[in-house]
């Protein structure tokens, strides 16, 4: 009989979290317990926030089962390696509906998993190639991580950083919170030896190190980190209000337009309407534009027009034939 109370729930946790439903006598069987054992066992992961439910019977059985909380988890090895590879390949890319949350699960994984799954995780990583849908930089998820953690700890960060013109500096900086555009992966912070806050591409970002001076966290100027990184993307590039028309359903464009082009409005059964402000390259949202794979009209800015209509002439070029 197994004695060790906090190891036999564990496997018992493991067990139920296989989604099938548990006689009694099979789990006693497993853990080389009596049914009586079981039950105790069972009332114990219910105390713990476990919602685990019982059916009647002669053998009646046991099953865990969605709860109102989110309980810890228990994961074998093959588990947590995939979970891992998986938040991994998608970190490294500020893809549409990957977010700080990712990376912040990351994190956490990859600090409680033992050495020998960390080798293997890295290994896999080595070794696989995703394919992304996004046109922003790649960036290492061990630099996310390193941020992310840096951020849930409150540890003052320090960093290479290469600016947009190719400057080198090291900065020393207060992290707030990590930001995804949908194409890249910005660091709201503040600026330790400039005593400001400062906005960082994170593909512009290496050598990140957590020093593990704490910090308590100042008060964002703004109060939300996606609209300081609004207003200072504003601030550098000439912004200009987008409002586009597509021939299609707006259900239809949802799932395929980016964050710098809004959410689709519903016109009629067979159109939506784009409207944003933004401060991107208008040859970029054109690019977009046409990769919804719909005919669409740009109503304004003539930024946008002229852009789409650059990158039609290139595009004819390209395809002339000698």
């Amino acid at each position: 009989m197994t004695t060790d109370t906090p190891a036999r729930l564990l496997h018992l946790l493991s067990l139920l979290q296989t989604p099938r439903e548990w006689p009694g006598g099979e789990l006693a069987e497993r853990l080389s317990v009596s049914r009586r054992t079981v039950r105790r066992d069972i009332g114990r992961l219910r105390d713990l926030g476990y919602p685990v439910q019982a059916s009647r019977g002669a053998d009646g059985g046991y099953r865990l089962v969605a709860g109102k909380a989110m309980p810890p988890l228990v994961l074998d090895d093959e588990e947590a390696v995939a979970i891992a590879v998986g938040l991994r390949a998608g970190a490294g890319h500020a893809l549409e509906g990957v977010d700080e949350a990712s990376v912040r699960a990351l994190a956490k994984l990859e600090q409680v998993l033992p050495s020998r799954l960390r080798h293997r995780v890295a290994t896999l990583q080595a070794a696989t190639t995703p394919l992304t849908s996004g046109d922003g930089a790649s960036i290492a998820p061990e630099t996310l991580t390193v941020i992310a953690s840096a951020i849930a700890g409150n540890e003052r960060l320090r960093f290479a950083y290469r600016a947009g013109d190719g400057t080198e500096s090291r900065r020393l900086t207060e992290p707030w919170r990590l930001v995804s555009t949908g194409r890249r992966w910005y660091l709201v912070a503040h600026d330790v030896d400039r005593a400001d806050w400062r906005t960082f591409r994170v593909d512009r970002v290496s050598e990140p190190l957590a020093t593990g001076a704490r910090f308590t966290p100042r008060e964002l100027p703004t109060g939300g980190a996606a609209e300081f990184l609004r207003r200072s993307m504003r601030g550098r590039h000439p912004s200009y209000d987008v409002d586009v028309t597509v021939a299609a359903p707006a259900e239809a464009v949802a799932g395929r337009v980016p964050a710098a082009l809004g959410t689709p409005e519903a016109l009629d059964a067979g159109h939506c309407r784009l409207r944003t402000r933004s401060s991107e390259a208008p040859e970029w949202l054109a690019l977009r534009l046409a990769l919804l794979g719909h005919e669409f009209t740009i109503k304004q800015p003539p930024e946008l027009r002229d852009g789409a209509r650059q990158l039609a002439e290139r595009l004819l070029r390209s395809a002339a034939t000698s």
